[in-house]
């Protein structure tokens, strides 16, 4: 049954309050047309319970806006949503990926994530090519996709909104990677299903990273606004030498600040049936945003906290390896190394915390599994765990 507006409604309810469901919820794609923008596709998701998001097929097929009732949720980085044609991955030394980073899901890879990074080409077996150069979170994010459909699919009284597509990151004497997304969502809630699937279609083996960058802004992230995670052990800190310097710890977070630096943690999170999840709340807006991701295909996960003005954000980032990086997986043997024709899947969840009860009842899911550091500033321990089964 599908519920909208208080009402639990079957098939047949909906239809004739409408000449079709479009009046209330769907997905339809459409082209922005102006400014940095200019010519990316687009598909709108509204979902009948005042949830709705959109999706840059043109731009990794990433999900860009993302609002509750007109309460923001996804973030709006002053570089916008550039036109992948404008991007230039080797840009400002490896930074230039910077100047195409907004939205609420960025995703990071292929073949690599986080900070620039230089390794050895032999295993693509062609001479001119000494090293593989990789900019800050590679590629995957700035490549238009092939939209392979998108619509709505009703199973007896349930209906589920729906988009796929590819994006595929290759070269010749190179990686030869895709991605093959699917987006759903059931007609009347707030839970977006995200599944991804990695597969190497060339004949060369081929590294391969991910994370995802996913940004919650204003006003869910506010002053006071709370992380609440099940972490088990704080592992790293980018400005531990200085932990507060800023006077901002990890758990209850300020609203925006002049001349803020970014601060980077890793956090070793506990699972229950092998999900982790992770949310932002505001207790005083009576709104939050949740995050379920699986242990055993992102056994890492960072919290990034950008609150300088203007760009105020905090990511989750889950991952597949430590922030130390491509060189460290590599030197520890954590690199995953894909075959022809091998793949690796990632099933996420987004989900928006409509209320007060909504978010109490996250919390209780969360601090059932673990209970995180009471203190704003725990010493990071510096135990990245090995990564096992690559």
């Amino acid at each position: 049954m599908v519920q909208l507006y208080d009402e639990t409604l079957t098939r047949r309810d909906v239809m004739a309050r409408a000449g079709g469901l479009s009046a209330f919820a769907g997905v339809r794609l459409m082209t922005l047309g102006d400014g940095v923008e200019r010519g990316i596709r687009m598909l709108e998701f509204r979902t009948g319970s005042g949830l709705v998001f959109t999706v840059l097929v043109d731009r990794g097929f990433d999900i860009a806006d993302c609002n509750y009732r007109g309460l923001a949720i996804g973030w709006h980085s002053p570089a916008g949503f550039r036109n992948a044609a404008l991007h230039e991955y080797e840009g400002e030394g490896g930074l230039a990926w910077l100047r195409s980073f907004s939205g609420l899901l960025v995703t990071c890879g292929l073949d690599h994530i986080l900070f620039m990074h230089e390794e050895d080409a032999s295993h693509f077996i062609y001479g001119p090519r000494k090293t593989v150069k990789h900019s800050i979170h590679g590629r995957v994010s700035t490549i238009p996709a092939r939209l392979s459909g998108y619509g709505e699919t009703w199973d007896g009284d349930e209906c589920v909104l729906w988009a796929e597509g590819e994006v595929r990151q290759a070269t010749v004497f190179g990686e030869d990677l895709t991605l093959t997304r699917r987006i759903e969502i059931n007609v009347g809630t707030n839970e977006i299903r995200l599944t991804d699937r990695i597969e190497n279609r060339g004949f060369y083996k081929t590294p391969h990273m991910l994370c995802y960058h996913i940004n919650v802004g204003h006003p869910v992230l506010a002053e006071g606004s709370r992380y609440i995670a099940p972490i088990e052990d704080v592992v790293w800190a980018a400005h531990a030498g200085a932990y507060e310097k800023q006077g901002v710890g990890y758990r209850t977070l300020p609203g925006p600040k002049p001349g803020f630096h970014e601060q980077v943690w890793q956090h070793e999170m506990a699972a229950t049936d092998g999900e982790v999840p992770v949310a932002l709340v505001n207790d005083k807006l009576g709104i939050g945003f949740e995050l379920v991701t699986r242990k055993d295909q992102f056994p890492c996960q960072f919290q990034w906290q950008n609150f300088a003005e203007g760009q105020y954000t905090m990511g989750i980032e889950p991952a597949t390896n430590h922030i130390l990086g491509h060189g460290y997986a590599a030197d520890k043997g954590e690199l995953i190394w894909l075959e022809h024709g091998e793949s690796r899947r990632y099933d996420t969840v987004m989900r928006i915390l409509p209320d007060t009860d909504a978010i109490a009842g996250a919390e209780a899911r969360i601090t059932a599994i673990a209970a995180q550091p009471a203190e704003d500033y725990p010493a990071p321990s510096g135990n990245h765990r090995p990564i096992r089964g690559r």
